[in-house]
């Protein structure tokens, strides 16, 4: 069976084995855990810190899982989520809460300690692939990551509910061939255009650059800036135009989410330089729309941009 078919099953099993050290907070008891745990569940309370997670968990769960995804407005910065009545009191009915990690969204652990459950499970993305804060935390850009992602989440699943292993089996195996499309895009890409030159606005795209075989040009000095909420060193900006001025890059990749001033600064010098800009954002948009709806979306426009380069 291919895994999400985003990376082979060996990666899977040497990454799982070299990473099963860090990964303590990967299906783990929460820090308030006590003794009795429950064997089974047979609805699982799902809290995801993001809707991409959030997506591949309910996909993975069918109906016995309820989730709900804290951060899916469009025009929300993730970084920078305030909880709300709602949110502690699905933080404090869930047995199962899926975080990004990698220092992305560390109010999830605010928020669970605020509602203690001695039975919740706490999955860390971040925790489960040896991340840590500071690391580039877009770990959902990364198709091995979300292969490994999957995995745990599958284990979880089984782990709380261990009578119906076949059903979340069964669900593994229909989230895969959902990703066809998805399969085909990145393959595709890998194939036309690997070697090719971009720019992005933040690390968003690194790891996905990475994976497509795409050389990522703009000074990273500038995107772990931009990435952390800070203003970029002003010798990083002044490279990064003459980037652009120069037509070093075949596509701009920008944050639409997270728009600020010298972002939008360098999406309108992009345009008027006639490079391409594809936009990407960091939840999925529509906030209803599944994982592989929203991420085909990206990567087919990341295609048409790159097959009008003249590279």
């Amino acid at each position: 069976m291919i895994i999400f078919g985003w990376a082979a099953r060996a990666w899977v099993v040497t990454a799982g084995l070299a990473m099963l050290a860090a990964a303590a907070a990967g299906c783990g008891t929460s820090p308030h855990a006590g003794p009795g745990a429950p064997s089974r569940t047979r609805m699982i309370y799902v809290v995801a810190a993001e809707n991409f997670w959030g997506s591949i968990a309910g996909q993975l769960g069918g109906s016995h899982v309820t989730v709900l995804s804290l951060v899916s407005d469009p025009n929300a910065d993730p970084h920078e989520f305030e909880s709300s009545a709602a949110s502690a009191r699905a933080m404090a009915k869930a047995n199962f809460v899926i975080q990004n990690g990698a220092g992305y969204d560390d109010w999830v652990s605010l928020l669970a300690g605020a509602s203690p459950n001695p039975h919740r499970r706490v999955l860390s993305i971040g925790a489960l692939l040896g991340k840590h804060p500071g690391d580039n935390p877009h770990l959902w850009y990364d198709p091995g990551y979300v292969t490994a992602a999957e995995n745990r989440i599958e284990a979880c699943y089984k782990a709380l509910d261990p009578r119906d292993a076949a059903y979340f089996t069964a669900r593994r195996a229909a989230t895969d061939a959902a990703f066809a499309g998805v399969r085909a895009r990145l393959a595709e890409i890998r194939r036309q255009d690997a070697g090719k030159p971009i720019a992005s606005t933040e690390s968003i795209v690194v790891y996905l650059a990475r994976y497509l075989g795409l050389r990522v040009i703009s000074p990273p000095a500038f995107m772990n800036a931009v990435s952390q909420g800070n203003e970029p060193p002003a010798a990083s900006v002044a490279q990064f135009e003459r980037q652009l001025a120069t037509h070093q890059a075949d596509v701009l990749v920008y944050n639409e989410q997270t728009a600020t001033a010298v972002t939008t600064s360098m999406r309108e010098l992009a345009i008027r330089y006639h490079i391409p800009v594809v936009g990407i954002t960091e939840t999925i948009q529509p906030p209803r729309a599944s994982f592989q709806r929203w991420f085909g979306a990206e990567l087919a426009a990341l295609r048409h941009a790159l097959s009008g380069s003249a590279r």
